[in-house]
């Protein structure tokens, strides 16, 4: 008995460990992507997000002047610039703009196209000597590493919230989510019930289906659908999408409340039986009040996965302006090459704010709803 009160504590710490390391493999990532959405947009294509706090090492490539502007001093031919000045309008190495660093003196390094080293200050002037005068109008290439301060900004949530078309996206996001949602929670919540508490022929087979079906992907029913939908005349409308997002998410559906409802103690319902309630009155009466726990967790994972879906949103409603969601919009904001890494990180806090507040909302009735079915019941 002394053996086994003396693991409880041991027990107890790996769990406790156990959550902590979980909890941070989940929260560092969200960490990076929060640091890098405030940082200037050359330095997160420089540096990682951990390094946020220190200068950041920018590359570019200048060109000095020709060398037939060199002069003649005590017997050797020096040639002067700047390489901020001589990058201006050229092409970075790495495709950034070039700007000259104005709130810290930077550590300027150079080299030319052969490897050897040019004397640069840390203004960026730089000093290059020939033993004899040097002929040619066409300077040679540098290769310029800099240092600059870390930078932070709100441009990037600037772009995203106020880019054209934004606002149209979220109303028809939520145009798409609302229904998706609502719908499939009322024709999984009839069927959950008959398929608890009523007795019909073949009601076993029938939920060895629905529980099948949620292995099915997805992906083979899009083409097949989305031909349906146009022979009759719903494709690419909200209708359609709507009727898509339910059909995908009810089985789902119905397996969770299925458990849930068949958890709930017999005895209810027989009483209520036995006053003469009907079916009908028993379900809105007596089942819903007590089954909104698990209606509230299948809302949670619904609404989530109905938000941030960008498959689904781009067969059956397309590219159309006035049709396009949020996902659809930020993809868009990214860029043809999708090389807008700032637009991304910026966009992903901006995309979940609406889930999150969902999430909260409802957050204390998902453990709950998850546990369904873990009661034996009817």
């Amino acid at each position: 008995m002394n053996t086994v009160v003396g693991t409880r504590p041991a027990l107890t710490w790996a769990v406790h460990i156990a959550v902590f390391v979980l909890v941070a493999i989940w929260t560092i990532p969200t960490l990076g992507i929060l640091i890098s959405s405030f940082r200037d947009k050359d330095q997160i294509v420089t540096s990682g997000w951990w390094t946020a706090l220190a200068p950041a090492e920018r590359n570019i490539v200048a060109r000095a002047a020709p060398p037939s502007e060199a002069v003649e001093e005590n017997g050797r031919w020096v040639l002067r610039g700047n390489v901020f000045g001589e990058a201006s309008g050229s092409v970075s190495a790495f495709g950034i703009s070039i700007q000259r660093p104005t709130e810290f003196a930077p550590g300027v390094t150079a080299e030319t196209r052969d490897g050897e080293t040019v004397a640069v200050g840390e203004n960026g002037d730089y000093i290059i000597t020939y033993p004899e005068q040097p002929e040619g109008e066409r300077g040679q290439r540098l290769f310029v590493t800099t240092l600059e301060p870390p930078k932070f900004t709100t441009e990037n949530y600037e772009t995203v919230l106020f880019s054209e078309g934004i606002g149209q996206s979220f109303i028809n996001t939520l145009t798409v989510t609302i229904p998706a949602t609502v719908i499939p929670i009322l024709i999984a919540a009839y069927a959950a019930y008959a398929l608890a508490w009523m007795e019909f022929p073949g009601r076993a087979l029938l939920l060895a289906t629905i529980v099948g079906l949620i292995v099915v992907p997805l992906q083979m029913a899009l083409i097949p659908l989305l031909r349906l939908y146009n022979d009759i005349g719903v494709g690419k409308s909200f209708i359609g999408i709507w009727l898509a997002h339910t059909g995908f998410g009810l089985p789902l559906a119905i397996y969770l409340l299925r458990n849930y409802m068949a958890g709930l103690p017999r005895e209810i319902l027989e009483s209520a039986r036995v006053d003469g309630a009907s079916d009908f009155e028993i379900f809105r009466k007596i089942i819903l009040p007590l089954s909104f726990p698990a209606l509230a967790s299948f809302a949670i994972f619904q609404f989530l996965w109905v938000w941030n879906d960008l498959l689904v949103a781009t067969v059956f409603l397309g590219n159309n302006e006035e049709q396009l969601v949020m996902t659809g919009r930020l993809r868009e904001l990214l860029g043809s090459r999708g090389g807008n890494w700032e637009i991304l990180s910026a966009s992903a806090f901006v995309a979940i704010i609406v889930p999150i507040v969902v999430f909260f909302a409802l957050q204390r009735y998902l453990v709950r709803g998850l546990l369904a079915g873990s009661v034996k019941g009817g």
